[in-house]
């Protein structure tokens, strides 16, 4: 059943000649723009009585009546799948999403997905847009990730992402040598010929990607990657485009390339390693209710601690090989 809550307020006298939606941004902040807006739209806000444009102007001093119907936004159904609940509070959920889950479900994936799961396990997320989602992770990226419990929490929490201030730190193992950690500063937007892929694209959004060496293999190197933007597939497509796609992207890795005087066991695992190598490490954020500094960090999966120790053993073994010839 919907629940309703209902605020009134009035518009101070000094704030005559703005614009009806500007004047209730300012009046009821927990909630963004748009969506006041479209509840304006709904007639779930009356200004002294009457329904007005978002365009319209106040001249002070008006009663203003705000309706939240707090109904179902999503169509989607609610499974009873496992959640690796790291934090939960009255605001907040967040997850340890494990490699080949799908976060929101969309076109060949409409059942399974986080956003089911999340619905089952606190059914209050229908209410919420897109069940709380505020940032995704890919299918097949493993790691941390956090949902907004109500639509304050939602709006504070993208206006972080938006204002960059969000902590995101992933590990990383890509192909081939980096001499020293770097930024990379190149617009992402869809790949002018394949548009199910991103790419760097001079008509693309803002995209920064900062990373720095953590351990260095014979053939690969494993990077910390901290995101300061979050486009889709970012860390993928700008690895990729500096010439060190990462170990095993079905996407962006291109193809497979036999490592030089490497044994059949060790090309055998490279090539088993079938999913991207990247895990979202550490998650911090500002707390939208306690406005404090909280952050997350979670354990590496077995099949990424599997192959950097695969990659160790390699080294170990080829570290001789130059003083040898």
């Amino acid at each position: 059943m919907d629940e309703t809550d209902v605020f009134d307020a009035a518009i101070p006298d000094e704030w005559a000649g703005e614009r009806v939606d500007q004047a209730l941004a300012k009046l009821f902040p927990d909630y963004s723009r748009s969506r006041l807006q479209s509840w304006l739209k709904e007639g779930q806000i009356l200004v002294n009585g009457e329904v007005k444009r978002a365009k319209d102007k106040v001249l002070g001093g008006e009663q203003v009546r705000l309706e939240v119907v707090l109904a179902s936004e999503n169509s989607w159904e609610a499974e009873n799948i496992p959640l690796n609940i790291v934090y939960e509070d009255e605001q907040l959920l967040v997850i340890n999403k494990p490699a080949g889950m799908v976060v929101h479900p969309a076109a060949g994936n409409f059942t399974g997905t986080m956003l089911n799961a999340l619905l089952h396990y606190a059914p209050e997320l229908e209410a919420v847009p897109r069940a709380g989602i505020v940032h995704r992770l890919d299918k097949d990226t493993s790691g941390v990730l956090v949902v907004a419990r109500t639509l304050t929490a939602q709006k504070l929490l993208v206006e972080q992402l938006q204002q960059r201030t969000f902590l995101r730190e992933y590990d990383a193992i890509i192909r081939g040598s980096v001499t020293a950690g770097n930024t990379i500063n190149q617009p992402i937007g869809r790949h002018p010929i394949n548009r199910k892929r991103m790419a760097v694209n001079e008509k693309g959004k803002p995209a920064i990607t900062h990373y720095r060496v953590s351990e260095r293999y014979r053939l690969h190197t494993k990077l910390s990657v901290k995101l300061e933007t979050g486009r889709t597939h970012q860390i993928r497509v700008h690895m990729a485009y500096i010439n060190h796609p990462l170990l095993g992207d079905p996407v962006y890795g291109g193809r497979f390339k036999i490592p030089a005087a490497s044994d059949d066991a060790f090309v055998e695992s490279l090539k088993a390693f079938r999913r991207q190598a990247l895990h979202a490490r550490h998650l911090g954020l500002i707390h939208p209710a306690t406005n404090e500094f909280i952050d997350w960090e979670v354990e590496v999966p077995q099949d990424m601690l599997d192959i950097q120790e695969l990659l160790r053993l390699d080294f170990e073994k080829h570290k001789n090989d130059k003083k040898r010839k």
